[in-house]
């Protein structure tokens, strides 16, 4: 799994605990470990659980799923907004770090 570098800080600290992905990405299992790099240099960082995937669409997403990205609500739809343009379905992707 891959995450843009601005991210790095957050997730190690254990202030980012979940990820928004598209369906491209909605394929791991509760349980499962993976490696995690930067997205820019493919450089790993950590490891993470995955504790759930669970389906949403874009304008459910709330203020609980911002504060679990350690963003405002705005700041996380501009975010997605810009990673996958005119996106409806998504999926959370809830972590822990190993």
């Amino acid at each position: 799994m891959t995450f843009f570098e601005r991210f790095e800080t957050d997730i190690l600290s254990g202030k980012k605990t979940i990820t928004i992905r598209d369906s491209s990405e909605c394929h791991y299992a509760p349980d499962s470990i993976v490696e995690v790099s930067t997205f820019e240099q493919g450089r790993r960082f950590c490891a993470l659980r995955i504790t759930s995937v669970t389906p949403i669409l874009f304008d459910d997403l709330t203020d609980f799923h911002a504060e679990q990205e350690n963003m405002t609500l705005t700041e996380l739809k501009e975010v997605i907004a810009d990673i996958y343009p005119g996106i409806k379905q998504l999926f959370v992707i809830k972590y822990e770090l190993v």
